[in-house]
């Protein structure tokens, strides 16, 4: 475990509880995991374009904001409780806590109250059970992934990946009131696509979770058994994205487009496990490839139902 009493500035060590400097609201931004937050506002929206209802733009943008600030308080939260481990890895450690911008106190502080803040603007601007969702969402990141799973098992990012998978369920529910199967499609695109993706992540940062006592699957199982697994989940996703199309509430455009990029992502996923067979360090870069690639795959398909419903509207 690391001290985050104690840091670092220029070289010399800060006394016991001193911090570089007063925070500033760029640290507080970066608490919130901006990156992620703006994928989780994307298939937010998506949720609540896609369903057949309606709702008014100005509380639609409130509940936009509120999974937004949920998001990001879920973030926050994870940093705080992480911040030991944070500390120790090289992708992690420059973040607000590890570098002694924001102390850990206030982190908590901080993500608790825009957790409470989410949950009751989006009850108070569309209803009891997107807040409920969404609360849930938040708990479930912080108690069972964070707090219970991250640390013990390496199936941690297959069962907390379902916080991340929420947010069109959220959007959704944010428009209809209720939950129906369209969006457990999406739910299960995004549930299923969290594992190779992390796990491409994981093999070329295993280095890292390693040191850090993080139970990742290629830490626990080994590379090659990961790479497998990374491959096994690429298959099983690729006919699941089709889902929208063959359910109907997408056309065949997002249908062609999800079986292209599907394709290429089940490619760059047997490289990995073919280059692990023979080389480790062009396997490892190919890992990089398909985490940056898995990225991009994510949004393509939540892109493509988006623009397909958009035109749909304008035609």
């Amino acid at each position: 475990m690391t001290d985050l009493s104690v840091h670092v500035q220029d070289g010399k060590h800060l006394g016991e509880g001193a911090y570089a400097a007063a925070p500033s609201w760029r640290d507080y931004v970066e608490l919130l995991k901006p990156r992620v937050m703006s994928l989780v506002i994307f298939t937010g929206l998506v949720g609540m374009v896609l369903a057949p209802g309606a709702i008014h733009p100005l509380l639609g943008a409130v509940a936009l904001l509120a999974i937004a600030v949920g998001a990001g308080a879920a973030g926050c939260l994870n940093m705080w409780y992480d911040a030991d481990i944070d500390a120790i890895m090289i992708r992690t450690r420059k973040r607000p806590i590890p570098r002694g911008s924001v102390a850990r106190e206030d982190a908590l502080f901080f993500g608790v109250i825009l957790s409470v803040a989410s949950v009751l603007i989006m009850w108070l601007a569309v209803g009891l059970a997107a807040s409920t969702l969404l609360g849930f969402t938040i708990a479930f990141y912080l108690f069972i992934y964070t707090m219970g799973l991250k640390r013990r098992t390496p199936q941690n990012i297959v069962i907390g990946g379902a916080a991340g998978a929420l947010p069109p369920v959220i959007g959704w529910a944010a428009v209809m009131g209720t939950v129906s199967v369209e969006p457990l499609v999406l739910f299960l695109i995004i549930f299923m696509w969290t594992p190779p993706h992390f796990w491409a992540l994981a093999l070329y940062r295993n280095g890292d979770y390693e040191k850090a006592g993080v139970p990742m699957m290629p830490v626990v199982a080994g590379k090659q058994s990961a790479r497998a697994q990374i491959l096994l989940y690429a298959l099983l996703l690729a006919p699941i994205t089709l889902m929208p199309w063959f359910l109907g509430f997408a056309g065949l455009a997002y249908g062609v487009t999800a079986a292209a990029v599907s394709a290429i992502f089940v490619s760059l996923a047997g490289e990995v496990w073919r280059l692990g067979r023979k080389d480790e360090q062009r396997a490892d870069r190919a890992a990089r490839r398909l985490f940056a690639y898995s990225i991009f795959y994510l949004f393509i398909l939540f892109f493509a139902l988006l623009a397909e419903r958009v035109a749909g509207w304008l035609l």
